[in-house]
């Protein structure tokens, strides 16, 4: 008989018929328990841990009927042939999501698109919340419609037309799953027509990863203040023209009214959709938002938007508006992608706009991302003098910093992370590679006024040599 050293941990919170199973399991697979081993009997074992034989005798039982132990009548349980799963590590000591579930001490990053996350709204989130839960009908809780709940679709369209300047219908919307989802499924809703992609250059790298990945060749064209350098498009026949008008990311520009008429233009000649990306327009620190291209043509222009920068990431909502002619296929990739969207998360968010949090939510972060802004910027010119210039129209959640005679090279970055700051050169994101080479996004809106300041300091710290 073969000696098993297991140890009961009372008071743990986990019951000790869970305990059992787990250690004699994780024996097994591990080959600390090897084939042909003989199992104390469920007698002696109770005796040994002193706690009752029925629980040795449950959990034998159970790992016999997954295989990992065999009875033999009259002489007792044995470990099963082929238990034994051979590991180059040891599953208990390492993790391969480890370096994400843990965050590093004392980081300063300065990453873009993260809105302020201590300051979601959890109290009237919550209320709201038990209060749909409560009173939902019991259909709420099986299979829904692939394209929304209609009362957030309703309520999303009152409020975008509003104040973006949209024009749709509540049967335009698709609720996604944030607004990655939504550019996979305009990759394969205008993927058939052609593989070229008239595209922002420099544009996110998530975006150009999603749109490559199903295939697309791109048709790069240049940005400056102004957005997109609309002269320099040649392709002759794309599926799409991919912009971020309101707020070009990473730069920041926004994108003239002349501009906007000469994509329209080109897009109706050719037949082909414009997709606009509205990532971050609601926080904008002077004047007005700046209107949608959608407005200006509903059929040719496809508007994607997202609750991640407004509120959180984890709520993955995102949405879609589409011309009519597209809204029927669409639905159809969304049923085939994941049926629906969480339907309580729709409800929740609905009651939340219907009651006017949305905007005063808006409104209060506007105040308090407008001082982080203007802190950063005054961080920047106090370390960096006329060394530095800043890039962007007063909007979102990041501006780019342009630094004269430096170069964000492999070796820079390496100095700057060995001081404990993350920035994201803009070359990241540029699809012509070195235009941009000594510019950084920094991002500032899960960041407080002192982690600000101490940043730039590092940044600072280690860029001064490099002059």
């Amino acid at each position: 008989m073969t000696s098993v050293l297991i140890t009961i941990g009372r008071g743990t919170g986990t019951p000790i018929k869970q305990q059992l199973y787990d250690q004699i399991r994780k024996k097994i697979i591990k080959g600390e328990l090897a084939f042909g081993d003989k199992l104390p009997s469920s007698r002696e074992l109770a005796d040994e841990l002193h706690i009752s034989r029925n629980l040795i005798v449950e959990v034998y039982e159970q790992l016999v009927s997954e295989g990992y132990l065999e009875t033999k009548a009259g002489s007792g349980t044995y470990v099963a042939k082929g238990a034994y799963l051979e590991r180059s590590f040891d599953s208990d000591e390492y993790s391969v999501f480890g370096e994400h579930l843990v965050a590093e001490e004392d980081v300063i990053d300065f990453r873009s698109g993260i809105p302020a996350l201590d300051m979601f709204p959890r109290k009237t989130w919550g209320f709201i919340a038990r209060r749909v839960y409560r009173d939902a009908p019991p259909e709420v809780f099986g299979y829904r419609h692939p394209e929304g709940e209609f009362i957030l679709r309703h309520t999303l369209s009152q409020y975008l037309s509003r104040t973006r300047g949209v024009k749709c219908h509540p049967d335009q919307l698709i609720i996604t799953s944030g607004a990655t989802q939504a550019f996979g499924l305009i990759a394969r809703l205008l993927g058939s027509r052609n593989s070229e992609v008239v595209i922002e250059d420099p544009v996110t790298h998530e975006i150009q990863t999603i749109f490559s990945s199903a295939g697309f060749r791109f048709h790069p064209v240049p940005v400056d203040d102004y957005g997109m350098k609309t002269e320099h498009i040649s392709a002759q026949n794309p599926a799409f023209i991919f912009v971020t008008p309101s707020h070009q990311f990473p730069l920041g520009g926004v994108l003239t009214i002349q501009r906007r008429i000469q994509l329209i233009h080109f897009a109706r000649q050719t037949g082909c959709y414009i997709v606009e990306d509205d990532y971050d327009s609601e926080f904008r620190y002077h004047g007005t938002p700046v209107s949608c291209m959608q407005g200006l043509d509903p059929e040719r222009v496809v508007y994607i938007g997202t609750f991640s920068k407004i509120l959180s990431p984890a709520l993955r909502l995102g949405y879609l508006i589409l011309p009519p002619d597209l809204t029927k296929k669409c639905r159809d990739l969304k049923w085939f992608s994941d049926l629906h969207s969480s339907t309580f998360e729709q409800l929740v968010l609905a009651q939340f706009m219907k009651e006017g949090h949305l905007e005063k939510h808006i409104s209060k972060m506007k105040k308090i991302y407008r001082k982080r802004r203007e802190k950063l910027i005054d961080c920047l010119n106090k370390r960096f003098s006329n060394k530095v210039s800043i890039h962007g129209d007063s909007t979102g959640l990041h501006l780019v910093a342009e630094f004269k005679g430096i170069t964000f090279s492999d070796e820079t970055m390496r100095n700057i992370d060995a001081h404990r700051v993350k920035v994201y050169p803009v070359e990241l994101h540029t699809i012509q590679k070195s235009a941009h080479s000594n510019k950084i996004i920094l991002g500032y809106g899960n960041l407080g006024l002192e982690q600000i300041e101490e940043g730039i300091a590092r940044l600072e710290s280690v860029l001064k040599y490099s002059y």
